[in-house]
């Protein structure tokens, strides 16, 4: 429309111009002219006279829209350049926040727990096998991280334990995989127990404690702690809660049932303990 405008303006300039004069000649005839022939010649201009108004109503619209449709372009586009750029700050705000909030929970773990030497890490991938629980760390051997490494979440509580460290990433074992063993220890007896995987109860997400003395009295809820028993891990981390007491199909000895106390499914950011004091 716009380039309509351009090839044909002089032409539509022209019309417009004579049909204007032809209006005005008219008009200035009838001056003076007997009524009646005014009157015919009234009739044939006023439709004229209208059309010209109409079209030169219409003509300017045109005009006005093509020549501002440019304009609405540069406009639109600077709108949704201003748009990216608010969308990428929330973005960098967001991020910023989270980083923050991560230093705050990595700050309140090391006060807590003086004697661990931490590192965060993200969750960036989850095992897809039906015969492992796995996790995949964004952090390795260049920051320290070594297999052996307990690893918990931003409460303190166990997650697992890591299986192998790359130069930047490292894969953990969760705590309800099955080949996962531990020394444990119940809070309210101080008993000491094993913790281990087990197939079936990974399936649930869940793990046994097992090697339970004869005497050690157990009751649902109870709490159950890792325990530095031989120095490979460190003491004191939560791993989670009796759910259930059963007797093994010898019928000789007990074991029990946990539910981790860390939120495995819904995991994002973990904290690796890269070192520790024993605490007896």
């Amino acid at each position: 429309m716009k380039d309509f405008f351009r090839n044909n303006g002089a032409l539509i300039l022209v019309i417009a111009v004579l049909l204007a004069a032809i209006t005005a000649v008219s008009s200035y005839v009838l001056q003076g002219v007997p009524n009646p022939l005014a009157n015919v010649l009234g009739v044939i201009t006023t439709p004229i006279r209208n059309g010209i108004s109409s079209f030169a109503g219409w003509a300017e619209g045109i005009y006005n829209y093509s020549f501002q449709y440019d304009e609405l372009q540069a406009e639109n586009a600077r709108l949704r350049k201003e748009i990216a750029e608010l969308e990428a700050k929330a973005r960098e705000g967001e991020a910023d926040s989270k980083e923050n909030e991560r230093l705050r929970t990595l700050l309140g773990l090391r006060q807590k727990r003086r004697e661990f030497d931490f590192e965060s890490a993200t969750v960036t991938a989850r095992g897809s096998s039906n015969w492992a629980s796995t996790l995949t760390l964004s952090k390795g051997a260049e920051q320290g991280v070594q297999a052996g490494n307990c690893v918990v979440d931003e409460a303190g509580n166990l997650v697992g334990i890591i299986e192998e460290a790359g130069a930047n990433w490292s894969t953990m074992i969760t705590i309800t995989d099955a080949t996962l063993e531990m020394g444990a220890l119940i809070a309210r007896t101080d008993s000491t127990a094993v913790l281990e995987g087990d197939f079936t109860l990974m399936a649930e997400g869940k793990l046994k404690l097992t090697y339970l003395p004869e005497n050690t009295e157990l009751i649902t809820g109870d709490l159950v702690l890792t325990s530095s028993m031989g120095g490979n891990y460190p003491s004191g981390l939560v791993a989670g809660t009796i759910e259930s007491i059963h007797t093994d199909a010898s019928g000789m000895s007990r074991y029990a049932v946990i539910v981790p106390a860390a939120d495995l499914d819904d995991l994002v950011q973990v904290f690796i303990i890269k070192a520790f004091d024993i605490v007896e």
